[in-house]
């Protein structure tokens, strides 16, 4: 039995039973969608035979029964793992701009089934450099976010309660991804993405509650994008983070969607666009000017000197990181939005660090890695770490190095990230160019022993 055959077996009897239909209630669906399109289908026995068969894995919906179960279930033929179907499904690879409000939750809806469902197209796609241009001018120019009201008698009700409860989740599975990885439970928030915020998004609610709903729904959005980076579907992370820019510009939510910009280019940065990263970083400046918090404009500068650094613009990086610096000198905690709250003092020398790092500057690399630990974000902690590691490395101290590198190994045990051992990957690339030595022969037979390090042998560098 082929294994893309039996997948779909899974996703179609997955499908009808996450709605709780049986058979019968699937085949009047059917009926009703063929007789749309002017067509009949053979006896109730004959096609429940047929849905036995796609559901075992045993043969594939054709080109006749295929369409009439995406339109008994509203949902794509990628969704429902038809890849013979749907060819390349340009509307879930669309990585474009919603135009309107109904838009983006129709985009966002089937990008989370498409993504729960594993979608290889999506989860293999690459980001696009348009999409990033796109989507931070249409943002930066878009009028005032539209009315948003949607009372219109069908879906469920939705309150503000509902709305804490998505926020209260979302932070609950942030806490998981800045300990254990984005990898460790990003499934799991897109299948609360798809179960419980979807319905909300089509549900009926008030001009106050839809806002505070697509705020909230662009920060687990956002959250999304950020796990999906982390674990390397690049191109699926573009695609959520643009998604979570429109669904925070319909929550009249400017400052998160500055935010958003933002993790795009950190993205940008680890994918070696600096020239789009410095633009999104500067786009997120503009873009929030008339509501920015000191610690909103620190945390964008550092982005922005991160990757000037990365172009080996020495002066300009240095500058980025005065205007942080300044910035975040300036904070007031209760003033800030409480998602920002993690970027302090600790954040700031782990992003001077990496800068001074990538222009060759590796004793200020040095004493800033030392000052970026905060002992309470594990993957930072993990990051940051390991640029200490490779400043030392660079700056001619190999045993010093490996040591260092040995406690972030021990640190990040327990993550699952692609990033991680992408950091790994390129200091392990760096260490073979200093040659045998006591202090690397050591470090090779620990290293040998963390799950992470083991994994570098077949990631690329970053």
């Amino acid at each position: 039995m082929p294994e893309d055959t039996r997948f779909a077996g899974d996703l179609l009897r997955h499908t009808r039973k996450a709605r709780g239909w049986g058979q019968m209630r699937l085949i009047r669906e059917m009926r009703a969608a063929a007789a749309q399109r002017g067509d009949t289908l053979p006896t109730d026995a004959s096609v429940k035979r047929r849905i036995a068969s796609w559901e075992n894995g045993h043969s594939a919906p054709d080109e006749f029964y295929g369409p009439l179960l995406c339109k008994a279930y509203g949902v794509s033929a990628a969704e429902l793992g038809l890849n013979h179907l749907s060819g390349h499904d340009g509307a879930l690879l669309d990585a474009g701009y919603p135009a309107s409000p109904e838009t983006a939750i129709t985009a966002v809806t089937q990008l989370w089934r498409a993504d729960l469902n594993g979608y290889e197209p999506l989860l293999t796609s690459q980001p696009s450099e348009h999409a990033w241009h796109q989507a931070s001018v249409t943002w930066l120019v878009a009028p005032d976010p539209s009315p948003l009201a949607a009372d219109n008698g069908t879906g469920v009700r939705v309150g503000l309660a509902d709305v804490a409860a998505v926020k209260t989740t979302t932070d609950l599975f942030a806490q998981l991804d800045d300990r254990f990885g984005g990898d460790h439970a990003r499934h799991s928030v897109i299948q609360y993405l798809t179960r419980e915020v979807a319905p909300l998004l089509n549900g009926q609610y008030k001009e106050a509650v839809g806002r505070a709903l697509f705020s909230t729904a662009a920060e687990a959005t956002l959250l999304a994008g950020w796990m999906s980076y982390d674990a390397c579907h690049h191109g699926l992370s573009q695609r959520y983070l643009v998604q979570a820019l429109r669904l925070a510009q319909d929550g009249d939510d400017r400052r998160l969607a500055g935010s958003v910009l933002s993790a795009m280019s950190h993205q940008a940065t680890f994918l070696g666009r600096y020239a789009e990263a410095a633009t999104l970083a500067r786009a997120a400046l503009m873009g929030i000017s008339g509501v920015a918090t000191p610690t909103l404009r620190a945390q964008f500068h550092a982005m922005e000197a991160r990757a000037l650094a990365r172009t080996g613009d020495t002066r300009a990086c240095e500058r980025a990181l005065a205007e942080a610096t300044k910035a975040l000198e300036s904070r007031n905690s209760g003033d800030e939005p409480e998602w920002i709250t993690y970027f302090d003092e600790a954040e700031l020398a782990a992003e001077a660090a990496h800068c001074f790092r990538d222009v060759n500057r590796a004793r200020k690399a040095v004493e800033h890695a030392e000052n970026a630990m905060s002992g309470s974000h594990v993957r930072s902690d993990f990051f940051a770490t390991m640029v200490l590691a490779d400043a030392h490395l660079r700056a001619g101290d190999p045993e010093e190095a490996c040591r260092v590198a040995l406690d972030a190994l021990d640190l990040g045990e327990q993550l699952k990230s692609a990033r991680c051992i992408s950091y790994l990957a390129e200091f392990r690339q760096r260490l073979a160019t200093v040659g045998t030595t006591a202090a690397t022969r050591d470090f090779y037979e620990q290293a040998a022993e963390h799950r992470l390090w083991v994994a570098t042998g077949t990631a690329p560098a970053p």
